[in-house]
């Protein structure tokens, strides 16, 4: 397990929270320099640390110990779905001629790559 890069996950979110070492240190109750440590990898965190911060952070625990969260196509879709159902019929029309719009950005930058 590669701590360094889980703790460069830990800043990237916690920087795009716009807080500071201290401030998440207080929040999940660390000591500022433990909170250092964890994002320098200079040492290992516990499972508990680690819940903590993920949920103060909001996001998966996944996230931050892996590159890529291990999610599957199948549970992104369900998510994709379970928002739709909370859309107007209206939105969903406009939701999805983005979706199409993106879908053909993607691919134009796919085929120049």
């Amino acid at each position: 397990m590669d701590y360094y890069k889980i703790g460069q996950r830990i800043r990237k979110y916690r920087n795009a929270y716009n807080l500071t070492q201290e401030q998440l240190a207080d929040k999940i109750g660390i000591s500022p320099t433990h909170m250092s440590h964890i994002e320098t990898g200079n040492t290992k965190l516990s499972l508990a640390v680690l819940v903590n911060i993920a949920k103060e952070l909001s996001v998966q625990t996944d996230e931050l110990l892996f590159d890529k969260p291990k999610i599957s196509k199948t549970e992104v879709a369900e998510e994709i779905i379970s928002t739709l159902e909370s859309c107007s019929l209206h939105d969903m029309y406009i939701l999805s001629d983005v979706i199409k719009a993106v879908k053909i950005s993607l691919e134009k930058h796919e085929n120049k790559k």
